[in-house]
Order: structure tokens, then sequence, then C-alpha cells
């Protein structure tokens, strides 16, 4: 019996993954809402695997509306231990081209709409973000990807902006030439942040469909154009999925990085002022060290 259960939240242009056995939609309730959708759920080489899609099936939720607490408390609440974030993005380098994957490990988060955590009054806790996704995880998804033939950089920052509109140019070279940004894009906080607060292994998939405003040759971002290449990205996502499984493998061993033990020592409240309705919707995310 596998003790690993692998999550992917799928982007814009995601909306379903292929070679699931037993495959069932259901609905999991949260004290947090409704996630963004049923979450599908079935086995690939005996890994039990949970899907997501993270603007719902005909995307309907905008990157500020979406119910980014309630997808990750679902995604706990069913046994999720890895979390991949497939996401599209814009690109702020010659070299990540249309059709490529970042592979992200840091990010930059501009947005300011959005719940950006499961704690507060009644319930204060302090995460580590310095190293916002896992190493481990990362690189297995790094080398599935070019073993799948895609062209894949290490190592990305990702900007988050609010959304939904795109980049003013000056925006664009202030996020490219100032700040060090590799892509951006709208989704992918506060779900990090929530992940981790979460105790799971997340991996960030970012994958590329234009390069933003700040290119020459390219000029502004057109909707039209961005649709047409993620649909080839989608096809390279699906791929790269089917394959994790049987590269991660069905133990879960500890995460030599402490994704998994990421709430140790950070809860400040003291037990007796503990807000037990704020505990009590920390069930799933924070049970196992407030119990």
């Amino acid at each position: 019996m596998s003790d690993r259960m692998i999550a992917v939240i799928g982007g814009s242009g995601l909306y379903r993954i292929d070679g699931l056995e037993d495959a069932s939609w259901q609905d999991v309730e949260t004290p947090w809402g409704r996630p963004s959708d049923q979450i599908l759920t079935g086995q690939i080489d005996g890994i039990e695997i949970a899907f997501l899609p993270r603007h719902g099936r005909g995307h309907v939720h905008a990157p500020s509306s979406v119910p980014y607490r309630a997808n990750i408390d679902a995604l706990k609440r069913l046994g999720v231990t890895d979390l991949i974030s497939v996401s599209a993005c814009g690109s702020f380098r010659e070299e990540m081209a249309p059709g490529h994957f970042v592979i992200v490990d840091q990010f930059i988060d501009r947005t300011y709409l959005r719940e950006g955590s499961f704690f507060g009054t009644g319930c204060v806790a302090h995460v580590s973000l310095a190293h916002p996704t896992c190493p481990e995880l990362s690189a297995t998804c790094a080398t599935v990807a070019e073993d799948a033939g895609v062209t894949v950089h290490r190592d990305g920052t990702y900007l988050a902006m609010e959304g939904p509109q795109f980049s003013t140019l000056a925006e664009s070279r202030l996020f490219r030439e100032s700040w060090g940004a590799d892509v951006i894009g709208m989704t992918n906080m506060p779900e990090a942040r929530l992940a981790r607060e979460a105790e799971l292994c997340y991996a960030s998939i970012a994958m590329v469909t234009d390069f933003d405003s700040w290119h020459p040759d390219h000029g502004e971002v057109v909707i039209a154009t961005i649709i047409a290449t993620m649909s080839g990205n989608a096809e390279k996502a699906r791929k790269l999925i089917a394959r994790l499984p049987a590269a991660l493998g069905a133990a879960h061993p500890p995460c030599p990085k402490g994704c998994d033990r990421a709430l140790e020592g950070a809860i400040l409240t003291t037990p007796e002022h503990r807000d037990p309705a704020l505990v009590a919707r920390l069930d799933a995310v924070a049970g196992r060290v407030l119990d």
C-alpha cells in the first residue's frame, strides 16, 4: 500500500489528466469554503493521484477569486503528501521561450487581494518561506519533464502579480531588469505559502506561453497566441504527470528539507489562548501539531 499521494493543481489550459485508473470526481467539504471544483482521484502505477483544476472546469475562477485555502485544505484532507502546481506564465528571459517549462524555486509576491494564511488572530503561526518549494520534488519534476522531451529550465524566480490584467511595459521592464524575475504569473501565490503551512512538499512547474510585454519583437501579450501555446503545453504537462508516480515511488520518507514538518515550532499562541473555532478549522492543515 502506497503512503504517497500526489496532487496536481492544473492551471490555465490543463483541465484534465490522462491514464487514471478507477477515476472519479468527488466533492470535498472544507471549513474554508468550496474548492475550485470537484477533485478527480484515481491511481497511476498503483499510486494515489488527485487532480484539481485551479480555475474550475470551464475556467470560472479569476486568479484573485480562486479559493486557495479551500483548495489546499481539501487536498490535505484527502491525504496528499506531494503537490505539483502547473501554471501558465510569461517569460522575462530570451532563453525561456514559449513552450518551455520553468521549475520555480523562488517567488516575488505582488498579490494583495487574497487571504494568504490559514492562521490568524487566536492561533498565530510563522513558517519559513526562505525556500518555498521542495528541492527534492522539484528536481524529480525537472528530470521527468526532460525525459518526456520538454525543454526545462531549473531554478526560476516567479513573480506573482494580482491580475487579471497583464503587465504594463514599465512593470515588465522593472520586474525583468531591476527585480531579477524570470517568469510572471497570477496564481502561485498564496498557493505556495498555504502549501507550506499545510506541510506539503510543493513544486511549481511554470509553462511559458509568451514573453510578457518587454520583448521588442513580440510587443504586447495577445491572448489568442497564449491560448495556442497553452494547448501544446498542456499536452506536455499530461505526459509529465503520467510519468511522475513511477519516478517518485510509492514510499514517502520524511522530506529531507523538512517540508512535512514545517509547523514544528511555528505556532506561537499558547494552548490556553487559542481560539477554539479557528483551531477546529485547522484540523486537516495543522491537526498534527495542534492535537
